[in-house]
């Protein structure tokens, strides 16, 4: 999923431009909250109203009961002052609580937004992107842009009503100190500016070194017993340190970009006091300003400069939520490349006649065609074994049946439906797969049977794990079927790990079976039992099975045989057909396929032999 680039990881994602719009975008899901957003609005403007009237009430205080020497005055003031500082902090948590939940709200859509896009998108797109990239878009992305949704949108707000009203106060209050003490704001806003341009392209940089580091966590932990098996540990070590590194100094960047602008907002802010201070004084002492005005200009001064602040941090905040923001709409934008078509109808219950015409493959940005002109007819009820080199397109070949991916030239049909014209959940519905690689989830061993039905009976899953061998095995666990299995099957061995799988293809009992190596974690003693199952399953008029065959009874028994060569059919037909007429088939029978060790292994060994001989002497 990931390619190596020296000593790191280059995946399908880079920094995206583009981050206000997509922080609008994310934004636009906040309307749906817009009961608690609409409170939180309220009661924001009741602190910032409330946080506008202590500086009058302290003026109030200091001219006309301090100076005038009455105390009733000062009384009235702090009760003002105690009342203020009570409703502001209920509205300040009634502001908190309600911005908060709201952004709860955006987060959970987003994330749910994300999770059903990732599940809709195709195989292609894991093909060229880092699974670690997408984990940091659904958890660290996501609560980026809720902890702005949640503070930076209140925080923001509160800042533009507080400058707007402090303005007005402080232009009432004494128009000529008012601009002396606004001079130093353009400074401080170009400085703030000068900011955001450089820090905006730094946080997209830094949640992609995150996507990087846990690309690379995951890799180790889920590849840990090989990292052991081979004595790499060093190595991986080294490698995480690599990123850890790179998203260290990406980071060490950010903090430097703070470093450098925000002493000199400080530098401006404090000017901006003495200004005030010296032009203020000297209308005190000229009795033009009284000493409460000034103490109350003081405050709105600083008012002042905390929305001033305030934007300044958030506009750090802005620039990480958009980075955020646009990394995760290029997830949610990306083209979902097999879906169902307008118009789209369920196919109808399959007889299993499964035919490939001229079908052509490529994968998405690649130069060469994985198949090239591949035709054949798989009648209802027979087993098909298909064979090939190296890269022939074996995997590829069954991987079109269930729309894995779509082909780029030709048709695939089953029972004359081209599988393009029918939707994709009823197309799947009628195929079990059992793949080389297993997969089980964290669960109980009863559920990962019945994941594709989990309606099914006990009675039904007990019979379908018999048929697989794998009852006996399940039932020595601790608590039998209601055993809990660990992440991706660790507890149990490989071969329990795939008669389990196996027992799942059973039980959903679909018409076409598609089968890649499926024995190929299983001792020889089992693997003749299960074999045995599948062969008659396979037999079974009602199914027909695509098998990648890797053992010898697979394609000896099989009723068509397809023998691929650099993405086409090179040969096709039976066994004996192809022992007689196929050098290439002759050639792999002798060299790849693997004879059972069954009841007939000593028959496949000599059979195996042979042909070994046979293509020995053709080559000759």
């Amino acid at each position: 999923m990931a390619q190596r680039t020296g000593g790191g990881f280059r995946g399908g994602f880079e920094p995206t431009p583009g981050g206000g719009k997509s922080l609008r975008r994310a934004l636009a899901y906040l309307p749906r909250y817009r009961r608690d957003a609409l409170g939180a609005l309220v009661a924001l403007l009741l602190v910032s109203a409330t946080n506008l009237a202590s500086p009058q009430l302290i003026r109030f205080a200091i001219d006309e009961g301090i100076e005038r020497r009455e105390s009733r005055s000062v009384v009235l003031a702090v009760i003002g002052l105690v009342a203020v500082a009570v409703l502001r902090g209920l509205f300040t948590f009634l502001q908190a609580y309600l911005a908060e939940r709201a952004s709860q709200g955006v987060a959970y859509d987003l994330r749910d937004a994300l999770f059903a896009q990732i599940e809709r998108l195709g195989f292609t797109y894991y093909d060229r992107v880092q699974t670690g990239q997408l984990v940091t878009r659904l958890t660290n992305d996501v609560e980026q842009i809720r902890g702005f949704v949640g503070g930076g949108v209140v925080q923001l707000a509160a800042a533009v009503v507080m400058l707007i009203g402090t303005v007005i106060l402080l232009v009432e209050l004494n128009w000529r100190l008012a601009l002396v003490s606004l001079l130093t704001v353009p400074v401080i806003f170009a400085v703030l500016l000068s900011f955001v341009r450089k820090i905006g392209p730094l946080f997209g940089q830094v949640q992609q070194a995150l996507g990087r580091l846990t690309t690379v966590l995951q890799e180790d932990l889920q590849g840990i017993r090989t990292i052991r098996a081979f004595a790499r540990e060093d190595f991986e070590t080294a490698r995480y340190r690599e990123v850890n590194d790179a998203l260290l100094d990406r980071n060490l960047v950010a903090v430097r970009t703070f470093s450098n602008n925000f002493p000199l907002v400080f530098l401006f802010a404090n000017l901006g006091t003495l200004l005030v201070i010296w032009y203020g004084g000297s209308q005190v002492i000229g009795g033009r300003l009284s000493i409460g005005e000034l103490v109350a200009f003081n405050a709105y001064l600083g008012f002042l400069l905390f929305p001033i602040l305030t934007i300044g941090f958030q506009a750090s905040g802005i620039s990480r939520a958009a980075a955020s923001a646009a990394r995760v709409f290029e997830v949610l934008d990306e083209p979902v490349e097999v879906t169902d078509k307008p118009g789209a109808q369920p196919i109808p219950p399959v007889r299993g006649r499964v035919e490939y015409r001229d079908v052509r493959f490529r994968y998405p940005g690649s130069d060469r065609e994985t198949l090239r002109g591949v035709s054949f007819t798989a009648e209802p009820g027979q087993t098909v074994a298909i064979l090939g080199t190296t890269g022939a397109g074996k995997s590829s070949l069954v991987n079109l049946l269930p729309r894995f991916y779509d082909v780029t030239g030709g048709q695939v049909l089953i029972d004359g439906h081209d599988i393009r014209d029918v939707t994709l959940s009823s197309l799947r519905s009628q195929i079990g797969i059992v793949l080389q690689e297993t997969l089980l989830f964290s669960g109980t061993v009863r559920a990962n049977i019945a994941y594709g039905r989990p309606d099914a009976t006990l009675e039904e899953i007990e019979a379908a794990a018999r048929a697989a061998q794998a009852d006996e095995f399940v039932r020595a666990l601790p608590q039998g079927y209601d055993t809990v299995v660990g992440e991706r099957g660790v507890g149990l061995s490989g071969g329990q790990r795939q008669r389990i799988a196996i027992a799942r293809a059973l039980l959903v009992d679909r018409c076409l079976l598609i089968l890649d190596d499926s024995t190929s974690a299983i001792d020889a003693g089992t693997e003749a039992a299960i074999q045995e199952a599948l062969d008659a399953l396979m037999r079974d008029a009602r199914h027909t099975a695509f098998v990648i065959a890797q053992r010898i009874s697979t394609v000896r028994d099989a009723d068509l045989i397809l023998v691929l060569d650099d993405g086409r059919i090179a040969a096709q037909g039976t066994h004996e057909e192809l022992l007689r007429d196929s050098a290439l088939y002759n050639e792999i029978l002798g060299s790849q396929l693997v004879p059972d060790t069954g009841a007939d292994g000593l028959e496949d060994e000599r059979d195996a032999g042979a042909v070994a001989v046979l293509a020995g002497s053709e080559r000759a």
